[in-house]
């Protein structure tokens, strides 16, 4: 397979994947923000959203003030962000269309009606029609997507970029969004677990379709160290980061190349962390600095990709 053609499957999958993941985040924050709570924690929960993405610099070009209007406006159809959801799409469309030739009819038409869709939508229409159906029309795209791929599309090289490129973005949002609750959302020095704080629990379990698995895994109340457990170290658990792991090192063993070596090993290294590691050492060490550590790895693991498989990040930008 050519560099290129593997390159804009890779991305293809991130930018959809990353488009999901936007719209879970959102909803969640959206659904909290209608709980009565203090104005300045309300923004608190938009501020964050910012924050897990590094846009900062970005918003405040465009906004002076953090609030929820304002942050959905950036975050869902600002052409401008290349993190927000009408971006993700847009780049998702791009890059299958580049590839037209590689995809089966119905990927194809998912992802092109799918962005033909999404264009048409103005923020003032999707906000006051309600913004949380367009957050599940989002996921449902996103879903929708992923089962065409999975049943209709050949399992070969092309299968496995995809798999990889899906799998990656994934490990890295859920990463970020573990680290945001405790370090941002999360008052320092907060040690009492109240009504409001089970909500947050809540909401991070729900962003991450876990609710319902920590739930059936755990039968008891929602506790940070078995949220951070769940959404980490179990391999059965569809957006952890052992689980996508597992995939990542599954594909990359399936599409190694005589130069992929350092980049498999990398990938194994992070992998047994996962596999082998118990919760009580990741939060004995710190958690934000555990996950520091990983988002830092799983890029540099992108970067490695890049280099074996795909085109270079620099002629790509």
């Amino acid at each position: 397979m050519l560099s290129r053609t593997a390159d804009h499957l890779f991305w293809m999958a991130r930018y959809m994947e990353r488009a999901e993941n936007l719209a879970r985040l959102l909803d969640v924050t959206w659904q909290m923000s209608l709980v009565p709570q203090s104005e300045e924690a309300a923004n608190q929960s938009w501020n964050a959203i910012i924050a897990l993405n590094s846009l900062e610099d970005a918003y405040a070009a465009k906004y002076s003030a953090v609030n929820g209007e304002n942050v959905l406006r950036f975050m869902v159809s600002d052409p401008d962000n290349f993190s927000s959801i009408h971006s993700c799409l847009r780049m998702a469309r791009e890059n299958a269309h580049a590839v037209r030739g590689t995809l089966t009819t119905e990927m194809w038409e998912t992802l092109n009606s799918t962005w033909l869709e999404a264009r048409g939508k103005p923020f003032e229409a999707l906000f006051n029609a309600g913004i949380g159906d367009y957050f599940e029309w989002v996921k449902m795209r996103s879903s929708l997507t992923r089962g065409t791929t999975l049943g209709t599309l050949l399992q070969d090289e092309a299968y496995q970029f995809i798999r990889l490129g899906t799998l990656l973005e994934r490990a890295d949002n859920t990463a970020r969004i573990l680290d945001v609750k405790y370090h941002v959302l999360r008052p320092q020095g907060e040690e009492e677990e109240g009504a409001t704080d089970f909500y947050q629990w809540a909401a991070l379990l729900r962003s991450v379709s876990a609710f319902e698995v920590y739930r059936k895994v755990y039968r008891d109340v929602i506790t940070p160290e078995r949220v951070a457990e769940l959404l980490i170290l179990r391999s059965d658990m569809p957006r952890s980061l052992h689980f996508c792991l597992n995939g990542v090192i599954k594909n990359l063993e399936l599409i190694a190349n005589s130069h992929s070596g350092e980049t498999q090993r990398q990938a194994g290294l992070l992998h047994a962390q996962l596999h082998y590691g118990r919760i009580e050492d990741i939060l004995a060490q710190g958690l934000h600095e555990w996950l520091t550590d990983f988002m830092d790895r799983i890029y540099l693991l992108g970067n490695g990709i890049s280099k074996d498989f795909l085109v270079p990040m620099s002629e790509a930008a």
